[in-house]
């Protein structure tokens, strides 16, 4: 199969599809890859580092959607690049098409067969694609946090880990999960004061062991939220329903009585955000202010630590990527249940019943594509 890795051109995106040890992979099992020009700049790989592991150099991306079969990304592909995506060609990328109906109708119209990273499940019930950028994300949202916290940059000139007589920040993490956990870890290891709010007993029960009771960890009902974020210097949204729209769980009314120059950084701004006031920004503009409170919204956080975010991203995605190479993606789907949970969009159809029910479209089983 001719596997095609184009350029991100999402604003400050500097990750890229493949590594050149995952084209190494692809090619030693007989595929040819068609890497971009400076795809991987981004990262520090260079083009010769593609050509060394056996890839060939396209001048632009219009010459790797022409030729490729299967697309590899990281983002969801930009108004230019699904108009250059045909039926027939498999596009495997963060699609996070819930809050997106723009992106989904152009993948529709085109006839793609779309597969997200971010709906792609493993035996244990996770999500092994959506995993290590949500570890990234959530180490990094405390980085940036406090960072904005920072009077220069707009905050309250918050000191996260305090200093012997002046209390750490007050930080709450909405959602226990990966980018929960990740976010109490680096928190914590930083002296702020940690409370992580979830529905799940189960999961607060595991991250008051795994914390020794060191975070405070709180059953999330409307009251608790709002009483820990309106006392939170910083603030960070860690809510994810899979491949779904992100819940509204912190409303304008909370954040206007938040302290004047706390912060909140919505991670999961990436399937439309968990906080009223939130609404996406970029690395090139990350932050705004809104109810007095600083918010950092970028959709995609981890392209800041690209050449981190890609190797640990290629290490989840390239097993799912030499089965669609080597089978097919209708027959890597049937074989693979985990694989065809990523199945978003198939030839002018929405395979994802959460997408559907999110952007009121149809919705068509994967099953019943597979018989296609």
């Amino acid at each position: 199969m001719l596997v095609g890795v184009p350029k991100e051109i999402k604003n400050h995106e500097y990750r890229v599809g493949l590594t050149p040890a995952s084209v190494r992979e692809l090619v030693a099992q007989g595929h040819k890859v068609l890497v971009q020009a400076g795809a991987g700049l981004g990262c520090a790989f260079t083009d010769e580092q593609y050509a060394q592991a056996g890839a060939a150099i396209a001048a632009d991306a219009a010459a790797v959607f022409a030729a490729a079969e299967l697309i590899v990304k990281v983002k969801e592909p930009q108004p230019a690049e699904c108009a250059m995506l045909r039926r027939g060609q498999v596009l495997f990328t963060y699609l996070h098409l819930a809050p997106d109906p723009a992106q989904t109708n152009a993948l529709i119209a085109q006839g793609v067969t779309a597969i997200a990273y971010e709906t792609v499940t493993d035996a244990q019930g996770g999500l092994p694609l959506l995993a290590p950028m949500s570890e990234v994300a959530g180490r990094m949202a405390v980085q940036v946090g406090a960072r904005c916290l920072e009077k220069e940059a707009g905050g309250a000139g918050v000191l996260l880990s305090g200093v012997p007589g002046v209390p750490g920040a007050h930080v709450t993490i909405i959602g226990g999960g990966v980018v929960g956990s990740n976010a109490a870890r680096i928190a914590q290891g930083m002296r702020a004061q940690v409370a992580v709010l979830d529905k799940n007993l189960r999961r607060l029960n595991e991250l008051d062991v795994e914390f020794n009771g060191a975070i405070e960890t709180v059953f999330a009902t409307t009251e608790a939220i709002e009483t820990l974020v309106t006392r939170s210097d910083l603030v960070i949204g860690a809510v994810l329903v899979p491949g779904a729209a992100a819940p509204r769980l912190v409303t304008r009314a909370m954040v206007r009585q938040m302290r004047s120059g706390s912060v909140i950084v919505d991670v999961a701004i990436d399937q439309g955000g968990c906080v009223e006031t939130a609404r996406p920004t970029t690395h090139a503009n990350p932050t705004y202010v809104e109810e007095g409170v600083v918010h950092y919204c970028v959709t995609n956080m981890p392209g800041a630590v690209a050449r981190t975010s890609a190797k640990a991203l290629n290490n989840a995605t390239l097993p799912f990527t030499l089965q669609l190479a080597n089978k097919g993606w209708r027959r890597a789907a049937a074989e693979n249940p985990h694989l065809a949970a990523g199945l978003n969009v198939h030839d002018g159809q929405i395979a994802y019943q959460a997408v559907a029910d999110a952007l009121g479209l149809p919705f068509t089983p994967v099953a019943q594509l597979l018989k296609g």
